[in-house]
């Protein structure tokens, strides 16, 4: 049967944060507070996501560490204790078909440094890898890197733009071919297959090109997470996945349908983009029993931790001068972090009426991702109606608690959606693109060939 004429299926993704999403997972009486800090917690959790089909596992990070003050930063397990991408590289031993996808950002590291950091990758899990384009927005990542503050928002996004132009020229290389290894002809490649780099834009200069031979899967997948105008844009322009947080499948569809209307202007289809919104699910066999799961970690939440939260994603405004039983203060300054985070916040507030204290209980599991609360029957009815009525073509499920909710949702959620028919029981490729249903892009000349 032609690719095209099989039932469309969900894309899922298995998010590692810490030891779970929600603020207080760290604090939970069954939660291991430095299993993510070991790499056999870490291949435990991974094989539990390759066992259900997942898509892939994706891991986060920030480059710096939070605070001060320290006397609230010790009540956080909320940073990440390992490097993604040295993570990824053990993992890709211990696992054989799941997607590895890493956050790496755009902002502070150089882009030949993480070209061939993923080039690597892919070779080293066979054609595997993700790459999950971030600009740093927090001062105290700034810091880390000589900063007083972080650079603004659209210089942040300008400089992204570029960045991918820099590291695809370096993904292009070689072309699939060059290496021709012909002992007898004393030719370890072919001069004709090498295509040095010579870039010199308005942020970047570099004149060189790559070691590594072109990745297995060409380039490693794009997956971007911005949801601003213009983390819009650069997805139009260059991703392949996104990660976006909406609260109703309203929201959803409007976002999916917007995004993926930007694309012809890239001189790009639909099916070249896939859209995954973040949920965060508290599953149960009954629906009291998800319920407890739920209001059990709600009532770990630390009020000091809830209030630093919302502040962070605000762009460090200061809310010190309200009670957290205060309405949700509507003037705040625009920040230049997390733009679309502020607004989603804001816009919550305001719709719901919620207090700060009632706002910081609401985003404290999935800060601003979609929580779910039910039985595994309730989450896939949302599920199906989201993926079947142009919101979503898939999901990034963010556990609450590592590793409980991933199984949770693994031996729960994902038996009822095979059911269905709505995901895949067995992998049919080898490559994230493979699962992903994503094409493989070709060297740029044998484009122009």
């Amino acid at each position: 049967m032609p690719v095209s004429d099989l039932p469309r299926q969900m894309h899922l993704g298995a998010f590692f944060f810490g030891v779970g999403h929600h603020l207080a997972a760290w604090r939970h009486p069954e939660v291991d507070p430095g299993a993510a800090s070991r790499i056999a917690s870490l291949r435990e959790w991974a094989r539990v996501a390759e066992a259900a089909k997942f898509d892939a596992i994706f891991f986060a990070d920030n480059v710096g560490l939070p605070g001060p003050p320290d006397a609230v930063v010790a009540k956080n397990a909320l940073w990440y204790p390992l490097d993604p991408m040295l993570t990824l590289a053990a993992l890709s031993q211990a696992t054989e078909r799941i997607g590895l996808v890493a956050t790496v950002s755009s902002t502070y590291l150089p882009p030949y440094h993480l070209a061939r950091k993923y080039a690597t990758l892919d070779q080293l899990s066979e054609g595997r890898s993700g790459w999950n384009l971030v600009t740093s927005g927090s001062d105290f990542e700034a810091r880390s890197f000589g900063l007083d503050q972080q650079i603004g928002h659209a210089d942040r996004y300008a400089r992204a733009r570029e960045y991918v132009q820099v590291v695809k020229d370096l993904w292009d290389t070689w072309e699939d071919d060059a290496f021709v290894h012909d002992k007898e002809g004393n030719r370890f490649f072919d001069p004709a297959g090498l295509h040095r780099v010579a870039h010199a834009g308005a942020h970047y200069k570099v004149h060189g090109g790559l070691q590594t031979p072109r990745a297995p899967q060409g380039y490693p997948v794009l997956v971007q997470a911005g949801s601003s105008g213009d983390g819009q844009d650069l997805a139009a322009a260059s991703a392949e996945v996104v990660f976006t947080a909406q609260q109703t499948a309203e929201d959803a569809r409007a976002f999916y349908s917007g995004l993926k209307a930007r694309l012809p202007a890239y001189g790009r289809t639909a099916d070249q983009l896939k859209i995954l919104p973040g949920i965060s699910p508290f599953v149960g066999r009954t629906r009291q029993e998800a319920q407890d799961k739920f209001e059990q970690l709600q009532g770990l939440i630390d009020p000091v931790l809830g209030v630093g939260l919302l502040s962070t994603f605000l762009g460090n405004v200061d809310l010190s001068g309200y009670a957290v039983d205060d309405p949700f203060p509507q003037d705040l300054p625009v920040t230049e972090g997390w733009k679309s985070r502020q607004e989603l916040f804001s816009r919550l507030a305001q719709r719901d009426g919620l207090s700060i204290r009632q706002l910081y209980e609401k985003v404290a599991g999935a800060r601003g991702h979609w929580t779910m609360v039910g039985t595994a029957a309730d989450i896939a009815d949302q599920l199906e109606h989201w993926f079947s009525t142009g919101a979503a073509d898939g999901f990034n499920v963010l556990a609450p608690t590592l590793p409980h909710g991933l199984k949770d949702f693994a031996d729960l959620v994902i038996p009822e959606l095979q059911r269905r028919g709505l995901f895949r029981t067995k992998y049919t490729g080898r490559t994230l693109r493979d699962h992903l249903g994503l094409a493989r892009p070709a060297h740029p000349k044998a484009r122009v060939a």
